[in-house]
């Protein structure tokens, strides 16, 4: 352990600066280096031919060096440095930009492996060139990779350093990568040794290799996360809870403006009779978008302060904690409870008093309800009488943040909350022994949000039906996957899922969401078009994001930082582009962001992949509406995913769900339920793992306060 906890000074050609470099990634030590997984892959491996060349994308070519590389000035600070290449099919023109340290490089009769985008010329296109590209000479005794990772980068940290970094930390490693799961579980299961697998997850020598390897991977993630789940959930029912046996909640629900329907009534029942006794409630509420999960939470509160104790609600985002705040202040104020909300923009007059009144042992000072942000875990945010937790969007807080919140509130009964619609048995599986209670039915009168698939062809029409909504007095949303154009380097490679499938992906570029708003700015200079992304400060965010809903802008380009926001009756027409990039499930989160006033409302779904489960997959979204649905559909269409690390900003998580590096819900179902039945059975033997010290160790590390997202 501690060879793997060394900072990554330790390796050659990495001194301070570009150490700083490295930590802008999150990656301090060796043991982060190596579980910095690549997000795809380039490969390499599939040589094909001038001729038989792919427009616009990266690929692979055995070429024959025929002239000597000449120099040429074209102005000062503009160096070129050319020479012709051949295959079978043709004759290619390399040019390399202020690169004339190569010149001696390429002699003619040498077989290089090139690696770029081939470039047509003449009016036939029967002339070739290629400029900057990878080249790696060619030795048939010695053969070169056929798979390049490509990984989350930062500034001042190329791709090549970041291979050059990972190779060189597993050489420092060699033979010394412990593996900490049980040799019985491995080998029941077929599974690799640790050591294996992060070398080939890294360095593949074959698709076989790979897919050995990220199923190894996979099961640690799956195994770790159940065995902190598990333990965590009966630590929580070891403790003693307060009673609350008093649950009448008519004088709530009198304030309210509608009748719950029965499936809020059930749930409110079952937590009900949770809080009745002093085992402390562990359950989770699964719903549809709109489904009413707010008002169960809201009795749950109201009931734990009715006996006496205070409750919390905690959120992921400053925009959803003040959204909740706006909706529950004034139904808790109506019945003579204070509401306190707790986020990093609260002023710091306001935290003081929001500290002492939490922490106040006089019941007619004591502040009943909070609502906040991760501010809620801040040093000296302390309750005198803790009652009920709840945490909303569960799988966006880290378990070290759930963590710390358990901690000030220990005893407390749990109530946690999730959008995500996932069927019963999988939520059983998937959060450890927390009881699972599932909203199936949504108020009356909840509109369906008619849903259209279109390609690039509809692009006129598309605009011209914005200018509409917008003229009717309607808002709308466009939703990109991403925030600026994808570096070069990282656009060609292959997510793992498409590696493995072996065969190259049909997705279109990405709809980059600045160039997008740029774009509808020129071309409707007569709209209010805001711009948000994950990027952002949160006090920005929160901004943009209360202009849109107070009417301020016509159209709001994003990323999926709204798939969970604030709440915009106005909004009628949600818009996603590369909608093939999405999961189903958050295709549907997404649509959830409309349709919540009277407005008849929209989502158009836009795509020119033409793979057929791409089409297939948003045919669903067009013909289904109910979230359950949905996510059973997900779970078996679905892929492993954008093989993207939690903390990359906007990138998608295909899955749509909790933050795993390698795993996915949709793909790997059978082997989450195998770790998950063989964590329990390891808790059952051996509750604290005493005789796994280096799995014990693992799981701390996840699951302590400071662990942060799951990783």
């Amino acid at each position: 352990m501690q060879k793997l906890n060394a900072p990554l000074t330790v390796l050659p050609g990495i001194g301070p600066a570009r150490a700083a470099a490295f930590s802008r990634l999150g990656l301090h030590s060796l043991n982060q280096l190596l579980f910095h997984f690549p997000r795809g892959y380039e490969h390499r491996g599939n040589i094909t031919t001038l001729a038989a060349s792919p427009a616009d994308t990266k690929c692979a070519l055995l070429l024959t060096v025929a002239t000597a590389p000449r120099v040429h000035m074209i102005r000062r600070g503009m160096v070129l440095l050319k020479f012709r290449a051949f295959d079978e099919s043709g004759t290619a023109e390399i040019t390399f930009f202020n690169q004339t340290y190569l010149k001696d490089s390429f002699a003619p009769g040498q077989v290089f492996r090139f690696w770029g985008k081939v470039e047509r010329m003449g009016a036939k296109g029967d002339r070739f060139a290629l400029s900057s590209p990878v080249c790696e000479p060619w030795d048939e005794d010695l053969p070169l990779p056929d798979l390049v990772p490509v990984y989350r980068l930062t500034e001042g940290i190329s791709g090549k350093q970041m291979r050059t970094a990972v190779s060189a930390a597993l050489s420092h490693m060699g033979d010394t990568i412990a593996d900490p799961l049980p040799p019985e579980i491995r080998t029941a299961h077929s599974l690799a040794l640790r050591s294996f697998a992060l070398r080939q997850i890294h360095a593949p020598e074959s698709v076989d290799a790979l897919s050995i390897a990220r199923r190894r991977l996979v099961f640690d993630e799956f195994f770790t996360f159940a065995l902190g789940m598990t333990a965590g959930v009966r630590a929580h029912r070891e403790n003693t809870a307060p009673p609350c046996p008093d649950h009448d909640i008519s004088p709530l629900l009198s304030l309210l403006p509608y009748t719950l329907t029965d499936a809020q009534a059930r749930v409110i029942g079952e937590i009900a009779a949770d809080m009745a006794g002093d085992i402390p409630m562990g359950r989770i509420v699964i719903g549809d978008v709109g489904c009413g999960k707010t008002i169960c939470a809201a009795a749950a509160m109201y009931i734990a302060v009715k006996n006496g104790r205070q409750a919390a609600l905690m959120a992921p985002t400053e925009i959803l904690a003040r959204q909740h705040y706006a909706d529950l202040a004034p139904l808790f104020s109506a019945l003579g409870i204070e509401c306190g909300l707790l986020i990093g923009a609260t002023s710091a007059a306001e935290k003081r008093r929001i500290r002492t009144a939490l922490a106040c042992p006089l019941d007619m000072i004591r502040m009943p309800v909070v609502i906040g942000t991760q501010a809620l875990l801040s040093e000296g945010v302390e309750f005198y009488a803790p009652g009920l937790t709840v945490t909303d969007e569960q799988h966006r807080f880290g378990v070290g943040q759930r963590a710390t919140l358990a901690e000030k509130n220990r005893g407390a009964h749990l109530l946690v909350m999730s959008a995500t619609p996932i069927p019963r048995t999988l939520a059983l599986t998937l959060y450890g022994e927390l009881a699972v209670s599932k909203i199936d039915q949504l108020p009356p009168g909840r509109q369906v949000v008619d849903t259209f698939a279109v390609d690039e062809r509809y692009r006129p029409r598309l605009n011209a039906f914005i200018q509409k909504q917008v003229a009717e007095g309607g808002q709308v949303y466009v939703v990109c996957p991403a925030v600026e154009e994808t570096a070069e380097e990282e656009a060609d490679a292959l997510p793992l899922d498409e590696v493995l499938a072996a065969a190259p992906g049909d997705k279109p570029p990405v709809k980059a969401a600045v160039t997008y708003a740029a774009e509808l700015a020129a071309a409707m200079p007569d709209l209010r078009i805001g711009f948000v992304h994950g990027k952002l400060p949160s006090g920005e965010k929160g901004e943009i994001m209360r202009r849109f809903a107070d009417g301020e802008f016509d159209v709001l380009v994003s990323t999926t930082v709204i798939e969970v926001g604030v709440n915009v009756p106005n909004a009628s027409l949600m818009i996603v582009e590369n909608a093939d990039r999405f999961g189903l499930s958050q295709l549907h989160q997404l649509r959830g962001r409309v349709g919540r006033g009277s407005r008849k409302a929209y989502c158009v779904l836009v795509s020119d992949a033409q793979g057929e489960s791409a089409r297939e997959r948003l045919g669903v979204m067009c013909r289904e509406h109910d979230g359950f649905a949905i996510a059973e559909a997900d779970l078996r269409q679905r892929g492993p995913g954008d093989f993207l690390a939690p903390g990359s900003g906007d990138a998608i998580r295909q899955h749509g769900d909790l933050h795993f590096r390698l795993a996915s819900l949709a793909e790997d179902t059978a082997l989450l339920e195998t770790a998950s039945a063989e964590a329990k059975k390891l808790l059952e033997a051996d509750p604290d793992l005493e005789h796994y010290p280096l799995l014990r160790d693992e799981v701390s590390a996840r699951f302590t306060p400071d662990a942060g997202v799951l990783s």
